[in-house]
């Protein structure tokens, strides 16, 4: 056998690659800016820093060890000095947007770290492939800052899918839509009209306050705040506070709320507290030309008629009383089912001697 015939049969006993080949290798050595391997060939396989990871911050010498079995791709069989150059990144880009794809067709949820906070949207990393969220998919609610999301695992959906534009776009917003709307379901199915339920006031405004029953917010109007008089809801309640409220209707998916418990209403002992002939103690809460109604208890006022006011001539209330006074009255009317109620101040006033005199005769 001819010298030239063993170097053949040599050569010929050593695999070949082709560019864009997939080799397998075994890390023989880790450098600074380079990674080598044994890919079973003449020549060792180089893989850069450049080409392992679009992070310019890694340190090679952190993420791969000798003895570690790699994956790459043959960028070049021949660097002019007998090198195969080798691509890490760009085979597992190849394999995210394989696995982005498929995730893309199958509505699959995924799940990944955020790698980037942006003005516009965040960016996660899926197998070394970059997925865009926008700030419009990112939440159901707008949020003007995101910077709580950076380093956070999210979960989303891939819906626009385009590698050729490098246009991988991810919508969280879906994600959180179906899960309030089965929350919203498994709750409609479970409350009735006049249950106690416990929710979360989420936002307090002028005229009421939106309670979060877990799955849909309910509104507790002004009105039925208390079975009293509430002027400012937002001196009453705090955003986060825990409260029991009562299902007071159910229209659709709009829920009113109230926190007047018919167990509480005034109303049911106000006969005794305020019969005929009790001398009752009430602060004036309002005025109108014929009349004062007077607050004797929260949820029941009664009226003071002008002519009831004094033994005196008295034009309007406004004259002798003023909102927020408190006043003594004798019960002079009590209508309950009307919930009406009539007081008299004159009744208390002492009778002058030309009256008695008079009445006397």
């Amino acid at each position: 056998m001819s010298e030239l015939s063993f170097e053949q049969m040599l050569e010929d006993s050593v695999k070949t690659i082709r560019n864009g080949e997939i080799v397998q290798g075994t890390v023989i050595d880790v450098k600074e800016d380079e990674i080598i391997l044994n890919i079973g060939y003449k020549a060792d396989g180089i893989i850069t820093k450049n080409e392992y990871s679009n992070d310019a911050s890694v340190v090679l010498s952190n993420t791969v060890h000798v003895g570690d079995t790699m994956e790459a791709k043959v960028l070049k069989v021949n660097d002019g000095e007998g090198q195969v150059i080798l691509t890490y990144k760009r085979l597992a880009a190849e394999k995210g947007n394989k696995r982005l794809e498929e995730a893309f067709e199958n509505q699959e949820v995924l799940k990944a770290a955020v790698t980037q906070v942006l003005d516009g949207g965040l960016c996660v990393s899926v197998e070394e492939t970059r997925v865009f969220i926008p700030a419009s998919l990112v939440s159901d609610t707008y949020e003007k800052d995101l910077s709580k999301y950076e380093n956070q695992e999210i979960e989303f959906v891939i819906t626009e899918f385009n590698p050729r534009r490098r246009r991988i776009i991810g919508n969280r917003k879906q994600l959180l839509l179906a899960e309030k709307a089965e929350k919203q379901k498994e709750l409609m199915e479970r409350i009735h009209v006049g249950d106690t339920v416990t929710g979360v006031v989420k936002n307090v405004t002028d005229f009421g306050a939106f309670i979060d029953l877990g799955g849909a917010d309910g509104l507790l109007h002004i009105s039925e705040m208390s079975w009293g008089r509430v002027e400012n809801p937002k001196k009453v309640f705090t955003v986060g506070e825990e409260i029991k409220v009562l299902i007071k209707d159910i229209n659709g998916d709009k829920i009113a709320l109230s926190l007047k418990f018919p167990e509480e209403n005034p109303w049911l002992t106000a006969a005794e507290k305020f019969a005929v002939g009790n001398i009752v103690t009430g602060k004036i809460a309002r005025m109108t030309d014929f009349g004062a109604f007077v607050e004797l208890a929260p949820g029941i006022d009664a009226l003071l008629h002008v002519s009831q006011i004094s033994r005196e001539h008295v034009a309007k209330p406004a004259d002798v009383l003023s909102i927020g006074q408190e006043i003594e009255a004798k019960v002079v009317d009590f209508n309950g089912e009307d919930k009406k109620i009539s007081l008299s101040m004159k009744a208390l006033e002492a009778v002058a001697p030309a009256e008695e005199e008079y009445v006397e005769e």
